[in-house]
């Protein structure tokens, strides 16, 4: 189509410079993200373990991949309603500048610091973002649809209502899908805990329209919180099916403390019974504090075909983008740098002995590992191959010829081939320590054995990271 004649000659060559330039970036494969005016965010130098990818106020984070470009959309920060950057391989990010939900509609009350937690997905002819703001009409959280004709928006409302607004039962926030045999499903909590209702918090799963705008059935609630860890409440649901089973991951406790942490629950149902991992699969302890208060978590595809994980951490006084590998050890997730505990009696024995230990963590403790083929062999599960933190809870009570405290060590192999040995200072029986060593692992499962070493160490559990 011809340039229109009121243009002028100047006017037409600085249009066609631009237009050469625009295809210039094309080519080289990057202009496909937000238009211009967006900060590019270099991280550290990052392996699979959780590192700050985005160092930005980027609560909540979802990831939609289209074509070669992840797009990650976010919980409010400053004036935007939603925030929004692109990546080509989840490391590196640039943030944008626009705001993707301008208006986040006639029923949600204009304040950009309620707008929460998007969830946004192909619905067919565009994209869907569910999301949370306050509802004008009953005072409380609920979740509302908005539709966009690309990933880049702007998003903008459909209908005069929220999509779920339980108000009794404290509203409905944090809104995620999940979809199987050509349906979608709406999960989402019930703010049970908030407004000073002491309710309980439940993660319902509730079907919808394949476009996300209309619920088509009734709610089925899946969990609600019921662990010492969690607190009062259960939030942030990402359901996955792996292996045959039903994967639910959830955040609970309070957002805004270290005690925030990421858990999960599996079904060989969609819609349950569930069971509840016995602990979290990310803390501020099994991150060793590395990242605090992990939480609001996200799954997606790496460009190498591998799942890896998303989540917010606080860092910095904001809560950041991180992201890790992430493996499925027989449908159960593993994330890489988060502790996984084995215990030293559940391990695969020989020529040992089990006994009541009240002070170790699961009541009993492993010992007399004092012959040639004594040994204690543990199946561990690595997201993705490197090296690992192998930390050793042990008690030594072993005297030396002389009747003084002295050291004693293990030997130690990793899938058959000779690590060393694994040295335990002297801390009398039944006082249960850490020894910490660095082992090598391969993706998937890998087998730790401990062997007859010098003098003699009881062994409590393990913990790789």
């Amino acid at each position: 189509m011809p340039f229109p004649q009121m243009f002028s000659s100047h006017v037409i060559r600085r249009l066609r410079k631009r237009l050469a330039s625009l295809v210039a970036l094309l080519c080289l494969g990057l202009a496909l993200g937000p238009p211009t005016g967006h900060t590019a965010v270099a991280p550290p130098v990052v392996d699979g373990s959780p590192s700050v990818v985005l160092d930005r106020d980027f609560a909540d984070p979802d990831i939609v991949r289209v074509g070669a470009v992840y797009h990650a959309y976010a919980t409010n920060s400053g004036d935007r309603h939603i925030q929004h950057a692109t990546s080509r391989d989840l490391r590196h990010w640039t943030l944008d500048d626009r705001d993707m939900l301008p208006d986040p509609g006639s029923w949600a009350a204009p304040r950009a610091e309620l707008v929460w937690a998007p969830e946004v997905f192909d619905g067919g002819g565009g994209l869907t973002m569910q999301y949370t703001a306050r509802d004008r009409a009953s005072g409380r959280q609920c979740i509302g649809v908005a539709r966009a004709a690309t990933p880049d928006g702007p998003f903008r409302p459909t209908g005069e209502t929220p999509l779920v607004c339980p108000a009794r039962e404290g509203g409905a926030i944090d809104a995620s899908t999940y979809t199987e045999g050509g349906q979608r499903y709406l999960l989402w909590k019930n703010d049970g805990n908030c407004c000073h209702l002491g309710q309980d918090t439940w993660l319902h799963l509730q079907p919808t329209t394949w476009d996300g705008t209309r619920l088509t059935g009734d709610p089925v609630r899946l969990i609600r919180q019921d662990q010492p860890w969690e607190g009062r409440l259960v939030e942030a649901p990402t359901l996955v099916k792996r292996a045959g089973w039903y994967v639910l991951l959830y955040s609970a406790n309070a957002y805004d403390t270290s005690a925030y942490a990421t858990g999960y629950a599996v079904s060989p149902r969609l819609t349950g019974p569930y069971t509840k991992a016995p602990r979290p699969l990310m803390s501020t302890d099994s991150f060793s504090g590395a990242v605090q208060g992990p939480g609001g978590q996200d799954l997606v595809e790496g460009p190498d075909g591998r799942d890896q994980i998303v989540l917010h951490g606080w860092h910095g006084g904001v809560r950041t983008l991180y992201r890790a590998d992430l493996g499925w050890a027989d449908g159960h997730p593993v994330v890489r740098g988060s502790k996984v505990v084995h215990e030293a009696e559940l391990a695969r024995l020989n020529n040992v002995v089990v006994r009541a230990a009240p002070e170790a963590s699961g009541g009993r403790a492993v010992g007399h590992i004092d012959h040639p083929d004594s040994r204690v062999e543990f199946r561990v599960f690595a997201a993705s191959a490197g090296p690992h933190t192998l930390s050793v809870h042990y008690a030594n009570g072993s005297l030396d010829s002389a009747g003084t405290p002295a050291a004693a060590t293990h030997r130690l192999s990793v899938d058959g081939t000779d690590a060393g040995t694994v040295l335990y200072p002297h801390t009398a029986w039944d006082n249960w320590q850490t020894a910490v060593r660095t082992v090598s692992l391969r993706t998937g499962w890998n087998t730790i054995r401990f062997s007859k070493g010098d003098l003699f160490t009881e062994l409590d559990h393990i913990e790789v990271s």
